[in-house]
């Protein structure tokens, strides 16, 4: 009931921000367009393929038999989707080349659309090669060259059922992409929509610079599809949340990792920007209701990782039954497994995890706050004051740094009190921000 409750009231504030500033007549169409998705959108808050080699992993069988039994035990249940499975040759295909596709009825929730997958070669966390998935969305409405979006759906799981790839055309209501109706105001508008599964063939939550190089590479693999007719289209970037993560750090890693994409916006929101202190938010000392988040990013970080942390060495009797049990978990099995429990509860004679320093250099490697790489794009970011579920320092020195260095920043702080009702709240600016930018005008800066 309070959870019903709180969503009328997120709605509520969401309709309040569209009536407050509809007299724009650019933004009118888009406004009352999106607003059926609003309450659809409001429950995407908590809320991919074979399972790939084991990380670092030395060729040659050069890692005993004990240690290997550990890694294999730590991924997830392997897809029979045969679609999935990484050729032998990985090596061979260059960075976002497409390795093969498919066409797929479409998903449920979007009309007029043509719908294909893609399987493209990219790099995990160590820049070893890996295939990934994308699935794109094609309007029959689209114009060639028409506008791309790149969309990281929110994915806090650590199983393969769980990637956009499969959820899109699920029947489980805690599963679907709720997304949908947003995603649909777009494509009614000729958008092209990619959705990588961007945690990877390992399912690595918590990997978040790996999400980033997916969600380029997917671009890469989609401008290069031809019946996608996005060859030299303007990119966007948007996500919220574990989404979020992924497309600001697409957008970070951009200038370096894929310099001739040409992305003109990335809009983000809620996004974890330091690890380590959102694990230690989560649950590190004391039982927390979330810290489900923080042991399934342990978990995803263990498999990317898993030349440098072997995560059963860490783990206390509890640990290893909450681990088994979450191991293909999605979004509401991770939260329940983990709710009331804390780091000290599932490591051996209370070590905390995190207190590894090779676990913490992991994390600093996947915290974008300590990145040194900014955009080059306009950003969009908006996050709630009070949201208690992130780092909110994190998001102010990173902003403060990338203003310095001469990338125009929009903050949007919503007027409301956590991280699901800002949800809710930024889907509209967000969407008219990136619809501007494709449009080709200047973008504003609150720096």
């Amino acid at each position: 009931m309070a959870a019903q409750l709180f969503c009328h009231e997120a709605a509520e504030m969401g309709i309040h921000l569209v009536n407050h500033t509809a007299r724009r007549s650019k933004q009118t169409t888009w406004r009352m367009a999106v607003l059926p998705a609003l309450m659809a959108v409001t429950a995407l808050v908590f809320g991919t393929l074979a399972a790939a080699p084991a990380a670092g992993v030395p060729d040659g069988g050069r890692v005993d038999a004990a240690r290997m039994a550990k890694i294999n035990a730590a991924l997830p249940t392997p897809l029979h989707d045969g679609f999935y499975r990484t050729p032998a040759n990985i090596g061979k295909y260059k960075q976002g080349e497409i390795i093969s596709t498919r066409t797929r009825p479409n998903p449920p929730a979007f009309l007029g659309v043509k719908t294909y997958q893609i399987k493209f070669r990219s790099n995990d966390s160590e820049n070893k090669p890996i295939a990934a998935i994308t699935t794109i969305l094609v309007p029959f409405n689209k114009k060639a060259n028409g506008p791309l979006l790149s969309f990281q759906h929110i994915v806090n799981a650590v199983g393969l059922e769980c990637a956009p790839s499969r959820v899109l055309w699920t029947q489980d209501p805690n599963l679907t992409i709720r997304e949908a109706p947003a995603l649909n105001v777009v494509l009614q508008q000729g958008w092209t929509v990619s959705i990588p599964d961007h945690l990877g063939p390992r399912s690595s939550y918590g990997a978040a610079k790996l999400g980033g190089q997916i969600s380029l590479d997917a671009i890469t693999a989609t401008q290069n599809f031809k019946p996608a007719g996005v060859k030299y289209s303007k990119v966007g970037l948007a996500g919220y949340s574990g989404g979020g993560m992924a497309t600001a750090w697409a957008a970070a890693l951009a200038p370096k990792y894929s310099p001739k994409l040409n992305i003109v916006g990335a809009a983000y929101g809620g996004v974890p920007m330091d690890l380590i202190k959102m694990a230690e938010g989560l649950g590190y000392n004391r039982p927390h209701p979330a810290f489900g988040l923080a042991f399934a990013a342990a978990i995803g970080l263990a498999r990317e990782y898993s030349d440098k942390v072997t995560l059963f060495d860490y783990l206390s009797p509890k640990g290893k039954r909450m681990f088994s049990e979450m191991r293909n978990a999605c979004t509401n099995d991770v939260l329940r497994i983990g709710a009331g429990h804390s780091a000290r509860q599932v490591a051996k004679s209370g070590i905390q995890l995190f207190e590894n320093p090779t676990f913490r250099k992991i994390g600093a490697e996947n915290s974008l706050a300590m990145y040194s790489g900014v955009p080059k794009a306009p950003v969009f970011e908006w996050h709630s004051p009070t949201d208690v579920l992130i780092p909110l320092d994190a998001i102010t020195s990173t902003t403060r740094r990338y203003c310095k260095a001469g990338t125009k920043v929009t903050t949007m702080l919503t007027p409301s009190p956590e991280h699901m009702s800002a949800a809710v709240i930024g889907v509209v600016p967000a969407m008219e921000f990136l619809s501007a930018r494709f449009r080709g005008e200047p973008a504003s800066s609150t720096c």
